[in-house]
Protein backbone atom coordinates (compact mmCIF):
# COMPACT_ATOMS: atom_id res chain seq x y z
CA UNK A 1 0.00 0.00 0.00
CA UNK A 2 1.25 3.21 -0.80
CA UNK A 3 2.97 5.81 2.37
CA UNK A 4 0.60 9.01 2.97
CA UNK A 5 2.12 11.85 1.75
CA UNK A 6 4.35 14.35 3.74
CA UNK A 7 2.95 15.90 6.57
CA UNK A 8 5.59 18.88 6.30
CA UNK A 9 7.56 19.87 2.87
CA UNK A 10 10.09 21.99 2.45
CA UNK A 11 10.68 23.60 -1.14
CA UNK A 12 13.74 24.80 -2.77
CA UNK A 13 17.36 24.86 -3.02
CA UNK A 14 19.33 21.59 -2.43
CA UNK A 15 23.05 22.51 -3.44
CA UNK A 16 26.77 21.72 -2.76
CA UNK A 17 28.90 23.41 -1.02
CA UNK A 18 32.30 23.49 -2.16
CA UNK A 19 34.85 24.76 0.81
CA UNK A 20 38.13 25.81 0.43
CA UNK A 21 40.17 24.26 2.80
CA UNK A 22 43.54 25.69 1.59
CA UNK A 23 46.70 24.70 -0.82
CA UNK A 24 43.93 24.78 -3.26
CA UNK A 25 42.18 21.85 -1.74
CA UNK A 26 38.37 21.75 -1.49
CA UNK A 27 35.90 19.88 0.37
CA UNK A 28 32.92 19.09 -0.61
CA UNK A 29 29.27 19.07 1.56
CA UNK A 30 25.58 18.42 0.61
CA UNK A 31 23.74 21.51 1.78
CA UNK A 32 20.87 24.28 0.89
CA UNK A 33 19.13 26.12 3.64
CA UNK A 34 15.25 24.90 2.81
CA UNK A 35 16.87 21.04 2.11
CA UNK A 36 18.60 21.56 5.62
CA UNK A 37 15.72 22.16 7.49
CA UNK A 38 13.72 19.09 5.44
CA UNK A 39 16.79 16.54 6.74
CA UNK A 40 16.85 17.44 10.20
CA UNK A 41 12.86 16.63 10.36
CA UNK A 42 13.17 13.51 8.53
CA UNK A 43 16.05 12.35 10.70
CA UNK A 44 13.62 13.05 13.38
CA UNK A 45 10.78 11.17 12.39
CA UNK A 46 8.70 13.60 10.43
CA UNK A 47 7.22 12.70 7.39
CA UNK A 48 8.83 15.42 5.40
CA UNK A 49 9.73 15.78 1.67
CA UNK A 50 12.07 17.89 -0.32
CA UNK A 51 10.28 19.44 -3.03
CA UNK A 52 13.12 20.66 -5.63
CA UNK A 53 15.13 19.64 -8.47
CA UNK A 54 19.16 18.38 -8.56
CA UNK A 55 21.14 17.14 -11.05
CA UNK A 56 21.96 13.77 -12.07
CA UNK A 57 25.67 13.91 -12.30
CA UNK A 58 28.22 13.25 -9.15
CA UNK A 59 27.14 16.32 -6.55
CA UNK A 60 22.80 15.05 -7.70
CA UNK A 61 24.10 12.22 -6.66
CA UNK A 62 25.06 12.91 -3.27
CA UNK A 63 22.23 14.71 -2.56
CA UNK A 64 19.79 11.93 -3.47
CA UNK A 65 21.96 9.45 -1.09
CA UNK A 66 22.09 12.18 1.59
CA UNK A 67 18.06 12.25 1.30
CA UNK A 68 16.95 8.78 0.96
CA UNK A 69 19.88 8.21 4.48
CA UNK A 70 17.73 10.80 6.11
CA UNK A 71 14.58 9.28 5.62
CA UNK A 72 13.34 11.73 3.20
CA UNK A 73 10.46 11.09 0.28
CA UNK A 74 11.96 11.41 -2.37
CA UNK A 75 9.12 11.25 -4.87
CA UNK A 76 8.90 14.98 -4.59
CA UNK A 77 12.91 15.33 -4.98
CA UNK A 78 13.15 15.55 -8.84
CA UNK A 79 16.40 15.33 -11.36
CA UNK A 80 17.00 16.53 -14.30
CA UNK A 81 20.22 17.03 -17.00
CA UNK A 82 20.97 20.63 -15.86
CA UNK A 83 24.09 21.81 -13.89
CA UNK A 84 24.25 21.11 -10.02
CA UNK A 85 24.13 24.21 -7.86
CA UNK A 86 27.03 25.16 -6.37
CA UNK A 87 28.42 27.33 -3.37
CA UNK A 88 32.00 28.65 -3.31
CA UNK A 89 32.95 28.91 0.05
CA UNK A 90 36.15 30.75 -0.12
CA UNK A 91 36.59 31.43 3.65
CA UNK A 92 34.03 31.12 6.21
CA UNK A 93 35.27 34.20 8.89
CA UNK A 94 34.90 36.69 7.81
CA UNK A 95 32.48 35.07 5.06
CA UNK A 96 33.67 34.90 1.55
CA UNK A 97 31.49 33.14 -0.89
CA UNK A 98 29.37 32.99 -4.24
CA UNK A 99 26.78 31.15 -6.09
CA UNK A 100 28.20 29.03 -9.48
CA UNK A 101 24.12 28.08 -11.60
CA UNK A 102 23.34 30.33 -13.88
CA UNK A 103 21.20 27.36 -15.10
CA UNK A 104 21.32 24.86 -12.81
CA UNK A 105 18.97 22.23 -12.08
CA UNK A 106 17.32 24.08 -8.86
CA UNK A 107 15.69 26.38 -11.19
CA UNK A 108 13.80 24.10 -13.52
CA UNK A 109 11.72 22.88 -10.32
CA UNK A 110 8.65 21.70 -11.50
CA UNK A 111 5.35 21.97 -9.84
CA UNK A 112 3.35 20.74 -12.11
CA UNK A 113 5.75 17.10 -12.46
CA UNK A 114 4.96 16.43 -8.86
CA UNK A 115 2.37 13.29 -8.02
CA UNK A 116 -0.79 13.36 -8.10
CA UNK A 117 -2.30 14.44 -4.18
CA UNK A 118 1.20 15.04 -2.92
CA UNK A 119 -0.11 17.84 -0.66
CA UNK A 120 -2.92 16.14 0.44
CA UNK A 121 -1.58 15.35 4.05
CA UNK A 122 0.35 18.44 4.28
CA UNK A 123 0.19 20.35 7.38
CA UNK A 124 3.39 22.84 7.06
CA UNK A 125 5.33 24.08 4.18
CA UNK A 126 8.68 25.26 4.49
CA UNK A 127 10.03 28.46 2.01
CA UNK A 128 13.66 30.08 2.21
CA UNK A 129 16.83 30.49 1.36
CA UNK A 130 18.15 31.70 -2.30
CA UNK A 131 15.67 29.60 -3.86
CA UNK A 132 13.63 32.52 -3.73
CA UNK A 133 16.29 34.90 -5.07
CA UNK A 134 16.86 32.78 -8.13
CA UNK A 135 14.28 33.20 -11.21
CA UNK A 136 12.06 32.10 -12.47
CA UNK A 137 12.34 29.47 -9.24
CA UNK A 138 11.17 32.13 -6.84
CA UNK A 139 8.37 33.10 -8.65
CA UNK A 140 7.25 29.18 -9.05
CA UNK A 141 8.18 29.10 -5.25
CA UNK A 142 5.88 32.21 -4.56
CA UNK A 143 3.19 30.99 -6.36
CA UNK A 144 3.32 27.68 -4.82
CA UNK A 145 3.27 29.02 -1.27
CA UNK A 146 0.44 31.43 -2.16
CA UNK A 147 -1.90 27.69 -3.15
CA UNK A 148 -0.74 26.33 -0.20
CA UNK A 149 -1.75 28.66 2.21
CA UNK A 150 -5.27 29.23 0.10
CA UNK A 151 -5.49 25.14 0.90
CA UNK A 152 -5.33 26.25 4.78
CA UNK A 153 -1.70 24.88 4.95
CA UNK A 154 0.11 26.92 7.74
CA UNK A 155 3.93 28.44 6.06
CA UNK A 156 6.90 28.75 7.75
CA UNK A 157 9.95 31.34 6.11
CA UNK A 158 13.48 32.28 6.24
CA UNK A 159 14.65 34.70 4.23
CA UNK A 160 17.80 33.31 5.24
CA UNK A 161 19.71 36.61 3.75
CA UNK A 162 22.59 35.96 1.29
CA UNK A 163 24.36 38.84 -0.84
CA UNK A 164 22.26 37.70 -4.05
CA UNK A 165 19.08 39.18 -1.95
CA UNK A 166 19.68 42.85 -3.40
CA UNK A 167 16.83 45.39 -3.53
CA UNK A 168 15.54 43.02 -6.21
CA UNK A 169 14.70 40.68 -4.08
CA UNK A 170 12.12 43.29 -1.94
CA UNK A 171 9.20 42.08 -3.70
CA UNK A 172 9.36 38.60 -2.48
CA UNK A 173 10.30 40.02 1.42
CA UNK A 174 7.27 41.69 0.79
CA UNK A 175 5.21 39.41 -0.40
CA UNK A 176 6.18 36.02 1.69
CA UNK A 177 6.18 37.68 5.15
CA UNK A 178 2.37 38.32 4.90
CA UNK A 179 1.66 34.78 3.92
CA UNK A 180 3.76 33.24 6.55
CA UNK A 181 2.50 32.19 9.91
CA UNK A 182 5.97 31.05 10.93
CA UNK A 183 9.53 33.65 10.21
CA UNK A 184 12.78 33.32 11.39
CA UNK A 185 15.00 35.66 11.37
CA UNK A 186 18.78 36.39 12.58
CA UNK A 187 20.32 39.79 12.86
CA UNK A 188 22.90 39.40 10.01
CA UNK A 189 19.39 38.45 8.23
CA UNK A 190 17.71 41.85 9.04
CA UNK A 191 20.91 43.90 8.84
CA UNK A 192 21.28 42.75 5.20
CA UNK A 193 17.19 42.73 4.01
CA UNK A 194 16.72 46.00 5.32
CA UNK A 195 20.25 47.26 4.61
CA UNK A 196 20.88 48.68 7.99
CA UNK A 197 23.19 48.32 11.04
CA UNK A 198 20.17 47.94 13.46
CA UNK A 199 18.62 44.61 13.66
CA UNK A 200 16.06 45.87 15.93
CA UNK A 201 15.01 48.70 13.46
CA UNK A 202 14.76 45.80 10.72
CA UNK A 203 12.74 43.70 12.99
CA UNK A 204 10.44 46.04 13.85
CA UNK A 205 9.53 46.62 9.47
CA UNK A 206 9.63 43.35 9.11
CA UNK A 207 6.84 42.87 11.96
CA UNK A 208 4.90 45.57 10.31
CA UNK A 209 4.22 43.67 7.28
CA UNK A 210 2.89 40.96 9.50
CA UNK A 211 1.86 41.50 13.15
CA UNK A 212 0.22 38.10 13.59
CA UNK A 213 2.82 36.06 12.76
CA UNK A 214 5.27 33.95 14.86
CA UNK A 215 8.72 34.96 14.87
CA UNK A 216 12.18 33.34 15.56
CA UNK A 217 15.02 35.71 16.25
CA UNK A 218 17.98 34.16 16.59
CA UNK A 219 21.12 35.82 18.24
CA UNK A 220 23.72 33.05 17.92
CA UNK A 221 25.41 32.23 21.35
CA UNK A 222 23.24 34.76 22.93
CA UNK A 223 20.39 32.83 22.74
CA UNK A 224 17.40 33.12 20.63
CA UNK A 225 13.28 35.17 21.18
CA UNK A 226 9.97 34.11 20.32
CA UNK A 227 7.75 36.89 19.49
CA UNK A 228 3.89 36.60 19.44
CA UNK A 229 1.89 39.56 19.31
CA UNK A 230 2.93 42.26 21.70
CA UNK A 231 4.79 39.27 24.06
CA UNK A 232 8.12 38.23 24.18
CA UNK A 233 9.99 35.20 25.24
CA UNK A 234 14.09 34.51 25.81
CA UNK A 235 16.11 31.79 26.37
CA UNK A 236 20.30 31.76 26.27
CA UNK A 237 21.65 28.98 24.47
CA UNK A 238 22.70 25.93 26.66
CA UNK A 239 26.37 25.04 27.68
CA UNK A 240 27.99 22.72 25.04
CA UNK A 241 30.86 22.44 23.21
CA UNK A 242 30.91 24.10 19.73
CA UNK A 243 32.60 22.70 16.46
CA UNK A 244 30.85 24.97 14.02
CA UNK A 245 27.89 26.83 13.46
CA UNK A 246 27.10 25.14 10.24
CA UNK A 247 23.68 25.07 9.76
CA UNK A 248 22.02 26.52 13.40
CA UNK A 249 20.01 28.23 11.91
CA UNK A 250 18.24 25.27 9.61
CA UNK A 251 18.67 23.60 12.49
CA UNK A 252 16.49 25.43 15.01
CA UNK A 253 13.87 26.66 11.83
CA UNK A 254 13.62 22.50 11.85
CA UNK A 255 13.51 22.49 15.66
CA UNK A 256 10.43 25.13 15.72
CA UNK A 257 8.32 23.55 13.04
CA UNK A 258 8.94 19.78 15.20
CA UNK A 259 7.52 21.30 18.35
CA UNK A 260 5.06 23.17 16.69
CA UNK A 261 3.70 20.34 14.83
CA UNK A 262 4.24 17.16 16.90
CA UNK A 263 3.52 19.24 20.15
CA UNK A 264 0.83 21.14 19.84
CA UNK A 265 0.40 21.51 23.66
CA UNK A 266 3.49 23.13 24.46
CA UNK A 267 3.50 26.66 25.60
CA UNK A 268 5.31 29.25 23.73
CA UNK A 269 8.59 29.10 25.99
CA UNK A 270 8.85 25.10 25.97
CA UNK A 271 8.08 25.61 21.45
CA UNK A 272 11.11 28.15 21.70
CA UNK A 273 13.44 26.09 23.90
CA UNK A 274 13.07 23.25 21.73
CA UNK A 275 14.28 25.16 18.56
CA UNK A 276 16.98 26.68 20.62
CA UNK A 277 17.92 23.07 21.56
CA UNK A 278 18.08 21.77 18.11
CA UNK A 279 20.28 24.79 16.76
CA UNK A 280 22.48 23.77 19.66
CA UNK A 281 22.70 20.41 18.78
CA UNK A 282 24.22 21.32 15.07
CA UNK A 283 26.63 22.96 16.48
CA UNK A 284 28.31 20.32 18.12
CA UNK A 285 29.17 18.48 14.77
CA UNK A 286 31.12 19.75 11.48
CA UNK A 287 28.84 20.76 8.69
CA UNK A 288 25.49 21.27 8.57
CA UNK A 289 24.31 17.65 10.23
CA UNK A 290 21.00 16.32 11.33
CA UNK A 291 22.16 15.08 15.13
CA UNK A 292 20.35 12.54 17.18
CA UNK A 293 16.65 13.79 18.09
CA UNK A 294 17.99 11.85 21.21
CA UNK A 295 20.82 14.81 21.70
CA UNK A 296 18.00 17.55 20.72
CA UNK A 297 15.60 16.50 23.82
CA UNK A 298 18.66 16.40 26.33
CA UNK A 299 19.51 19.83 25.48
CA UNK A 300 15.61 20.73 25.41
CA UNK A 301 14.99 19.28 28.94
CA UNK A 302 18.08 21.61 30.08
CA UNK A 303 16.80 24.56 29.39
CA UNK A 304 13.25 23.61 30.36
CA UNK A 305 14.91 22.79 33.75
CA UNK A 306 16.79 25.94 34.03
CA UNK A 307 13.61 27.70 32.90
CA UNK A 308 11.45 26.36 36.10
CA UNK A 309 14.75 27.27 38.67
CA UNK A 310 14.91 30.66 37.53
Amino acid sequence: MQNKFPSIVCAGEALTDMISMGQDQWHSLVGGSTWNVSRVLARAGVATGFAGAISEDVFGDQLYAASAAAGLDLRLLQRNHHAPLLAIVAQSSPPSYFFIGDDSADLHFDVSALPEGWSQDLAWAHFGGISLARQPLASTLVTLAQQLKSQGVKISYDPNFRNIMDERYDHVLQTMTPLADVIKVSDEDLCGLFRTDDPQAGLTQLRRMNPHATYLYTRGAEGASLLIGDQVWHTPTPRINVVDTVGAGDASMAGLLYSLYLHPERDARSHLHYAVASGAAACTAAGAQAVPVEQVVSLFTQLQQASQRS
